[in-house]
C-alpha cells in the first residue's frame, strides 16, 4: 500500500483529504507544521508528499528543498497562492505538481494517482548503456556519472530515461509531455524546459565531448551522444 505524507495546517482541509486518500487505498500521515513534517518524512519515508506552502515553523519551500536534498520522493505543492510565478517557483525547485486552493478533493486524489503512475514508469529495455562517463541502467533506473550515483526526482529521471533510450532523436515539448507527463497533463509545456534545466545542472560534469542534452530552437530537445 502506497503512503502519503499530508502537510496541511488547516485541520478541516487535512481531515477531508485524509478521508479521500484513505478511501482511495493510501496510508496517510498528517503534519500540521514544518517541524512535524520533517520528522514524519524522515521516520516514514512516504511514497508521496502533499505539501502546503504556508505553514508554521518551516514553510513549504524550505521543506521541499530539504526533501530534494536527500530524496526523489514525488511532491505536490498545495497553496492558496495562484500566481504563475509561484507555480513556476515550485516546479523549478523540484515539485512534481501544483494544486491551488480552493480545490475538489477528488481532483487531488486524481493528481496523486497520476504523479505516482509517472514516478513508477518502467522502461522495458533492461540494457545498461554507457555514454562516456555517464552510465544509465534502464531497468533499475540507476544513473551514475564518473562512478557516482546521480539523484534526480522521479519526473526528471523519467524524462532523462526516455531521452537516453532514444539518443540523437529530436522530440518536441508536446511529444515529451505525452511520453513523460502523460496525456492527462493539463499544465504548461514550460514544465519541460524547467525539467531539462534541472537535468543539465545535475549532469553539468558530463564532458561535452561525450554528449549533451541539446536544444534545437523551434523544434525541441535531443539527447545528443558523441561517444558510447
Amino acid at each position: 500500500m502506497k503512503s502519503i505524507l499530508l502537510v496541511e495546517d488547516e485541520l478541516v482541509i487535512s481531515r477531508v483529504l485524509k478521508a479521500y486518500l484513505q478511501k482511495a487505498g493510501y496510508d496517510v500521515w498528517q503534519a500540521v507544521d514544518g517541524i512535524e513534517a520533517l520528522r514524519l518524512f524522515d521516520e516514514n519515508k512516504p511514497d508521496l508528499v502533499l505539501l502546503d506552502v504556508m505553514l508554521p515553523e518551516r514553510n513549504g519551500w524550505e521543506i521541499l528543498q530539504y526533501i530534494r536534498e536527500k530524496s526523489a520522493c514525488p511532491v505536490i505543492m498545495i497553496t492558496a497562492l495562484g500566481q504563475t510565478d509561484q507555480k513556476l517557483m515550485g516546479l523549478n525547485e523540484g515539485a512534481d505538481d501544483y494544486i491551488t486552493k480552493p480545490f475538489v478533493a477528488e481532483e487531488v486524489v486524481a493528481r496523486v494517482n497520476a504523479v505516482l503512475r509517472r514516478s513508477a514508469i518502467l522502461i522495458q529495455d533492461q540494457e545498461t548503456r554507457i555514454f562516456g562517463s555517464l552510465k544509465i541502467n534502464f531497468h533499475s533506473h540507476k544513473v551514475t556519472l564518473h562512478g557516482l550515483d546521480v539523484q534526480l526526482h522521479p519526473r526528471d529521471l523519467s524524462l532523462l530515461l526516455f531521452l537516453a533510450q532514444n539518443p540523437n532523436q529530436t522530440f518536441t515539448r508536446d511529444q515529451l509531455i505525452d511520453q513523460v507527463w502523460g496525456m492527462d497533463y493539463g499544465g504548461s509545456d514550460r514544465a519541460v524546459d524547467l525539467a531539462i534545466k534541472r537535468i543539465r545542472k545535475t549532469l553539468e560534469n558530463w564532458p561535452p565531448s561525450e554528449g549533451e542534452i541539446k536544444t534545437l530552437r523551434g523544434v525541441g530537445y535531443q539527447f545528443c551522444v558523441y561517444q558510447k
